[in-house]
């Protein structure tokens, strides 16, 4: 008799804990498929810290292949999912196509950027939320102050150094706070005109920073920022986001080159195409994650609405916390309905919130015991390393390094603008030239540009222009400025996406932009004794 076939949609934070769960369980009597865009697991949580220039990128990736014993890793992106059939439909990195046959299938897809309908957000902000956007924030940032402290304009000095972030959650507080840590080292090195010193200005329409927390806790943060120097402002988000700075909604003006958008997640378009009841984007599951009528199709993390067992009619939020306890859940109901155990209903404890304020600041409560200052700091990081199911020692070190050695500040160049817009179904992907953003596209049904074609073609094929539309474009290589993207063409209320903020040079000729109709989540909670972080990945 042949083994059960076992597929896994997504290696975030519930996909790998299902992965590594089924493999301890069914040991080697079921063969276990993991489907992911990438061949890392990406620690979220530690996000900001790459990009304020504290850890290494690769020290928030855990190799999948290394650490999932017995588990098949197929590197691509699920464009469709038959369940009569009972095939997962794929695309790979080099635009190979495949199918993935299941007898049982797990959708931990995760979630992607929220949009919301402002003027100009999607053409020049970014968001934060794989590898490609904190590595382009964090070069983006050192090209400004590097620039402002050349700059002959006053004007132009301070628009470079100030750095607009939407969203006090838990990332967009995170990355305010160490962002202002990170520029105020820069400038030591590269003063800027006298009086000037780098701005960030922190946004939400909430009435205090970190809404889903205690007030406490929120307090400390609040306090933190504006000690270090960060412009707070709540009750305010961007009515507007122009080439040269945000209209906000207070009606003033805020001249700048940086947008950060952090407003939230919304679920992954995936499992839309299934046509089965949802909840908000999310798939509607029962308390043992599995899809009502589907004995085949279980969901976790961002891609599930799971009954809240704790709070009778509501759903558990979209967070790292529940995606990773739900993940082992998933894994051992999985391995239950193949006769290995039994299944259990998925319930939850928090068991308190930790928040990195950067240096040895931080605000937590463990266990309901509020902490600030140092003692919250080593709490929050020895958290991480405990969390972290790899790389604790590089990441320890690193720490180390960071608290004994100035950082280093240098721009690689690696991902340009316009491979890091903020409407796309692959966060965790930076766009290749001559190719449109896999995700969006083959969910739509759109044909693909074929690699080979392009490669045939020559090098003017392969290779993005890349034009400047900056009034200094001739003293530097790379704008600061947003560039301005062409419309999809595809309708709806939501702006046309883009690239952000920044440096990019312009796609090429030919790349569509992304744009895909997407339910709005709520911006949810995130109650968690680990980091808060954006959700599933």
């Amino acid at each position: 008799m042949s083994r059960p076939r076992i597929v896994i949609v997504g290696a975030g934070f519930a996909g790998y804990r299902a992965a590594r769960t089924l493999s301890r369980i069914t040991r080697r009597h079921a063969d276990i498929t993991l489907l992911n865009p990438t061949d890392y697991f990406l620690y979220l949580p530690l996000l900001p810290q790459v990009a304020a220039g504290i850890l290494e990128p690769r020290r928030v990736t855990v190799s999948l292949s290394g650490t999932l014993r017995h588990v098949r890793l197929v590197l691509g992106e699920a464009d469709g999912i038959d369940l009569d059939g009972n095939t997962v439909h794929y695309t790979g990195p080099e635009g190979d196509v495949g199918t993935l046959p299941f007898d049982r299938l797990i959708l931990a897809a995760g979630s992607v950027n929220k949009l919301l309908p402002i003027p100009g957000v999607a053409e020049h902000a970014h968001g934060f939320r794989g590898l490609p956007e904190a590595l382009y924030l964090r070069d983006h940032v050192t090209r400004q102050v590097e620039l402002a402290a050349t700059a002959d304009d006053p004007k132009s000095c301070a628009a470079r150094c100030t750095f607009v972030v939407v969203g006090a959650g838990y990332t967009g507080t995170e990355v305010a706070a160490q962002g202002q840590l990170f520029t105020d080292s820069q400038v030591r090195k590269h003063p800027l005109r006298t009086g000037m010193r780098p701005r960030w200005l922190l946004l939400d329409i909430a009435d205090r920073v970190l809404p889903e927390l205690d007030e406490r806790l929120s307090r400390t943060a609040d306090r933190v920022l504006r000690q270090r120097g960060v412009d707070v402002r709540m009750g305010t988000s961007v009515k507007e986001a122009t080439h040269n700075g945000v209209v906000l909604s207070d009606g003033s003006f805020v001249d700048t080159r940086t947008l950060v958008w952090c407003v939230g997640v919304r679920p992954d378009p995936l499992a839309e195409s299934l046509e089965l009841p949802m909840e908000k984007g999310r798939l509607l599951v029962d308390p043992h994650l599995q899809v009502p009528g589907r004995p085949e199709l279980f969901a976790a993390g961002d891609a599930a609405a799971v009954p809240d067992l704790e709070k009778p009619g509501e759903y558990t939020p979209m967070t790292a916390q529940h995606a990773w306890r739900q993940g082992r859940t998933v894994g051992q109901n999985v391995a239950a309905s193949l006769g290995m155990g039994e299944r259990r209903a998925y319930r939850h404890r928090d068991l308190g919130f930790v928040v990195d304020l950067g240096g040895v600041k931080a605000a937590a409560n463990p266990l309901g015991v509020p902490l600030s200052g140092v003692a919250a700091g080593a709490v929050t990081r020895s958290y991480h390393l405990a969390a972290m199911p790899g790389n604790r020692v590089r990441v320890a070190a690193d720490w180390l390094l960071d608290a004994v050695l100035p950082r280093q500040a240098v721009q690689l160049g690696l991902v340009r603008s316009w491979s890091v817009p903020l409407d796309t179904a692959s966060p965790e992907l930076a766009r290749v030239p001559g190719r449109s953003d896999t995700g969006a596209q083959d969910k739509k049904g759109e044909k693909r540009d074929d690699p080979a074609e392009k490669r045939a073609a020559g090098p003017e094929a392969t290779e993005p222009p890349d034009p400047v539309q900056d009034p200094d474009a001739g003293k530097h290589p790379e704008p600061p400025g947003p560039v301005k993207r062409p419309n999809s063409g595809a309708g709806g209320s939501e702006p046309s996406p883009g690239a952000g903020t920044g440096t990019g040079g312009q796609p090429p000729p030919g790349t569509p932009a992304v744009h895909k109709p997407h339910p709005d989540a709520p911006i949810a909670p995130e109650p968690r004794l680990q980091h808060p972080s954006q959700g599933d990945s």
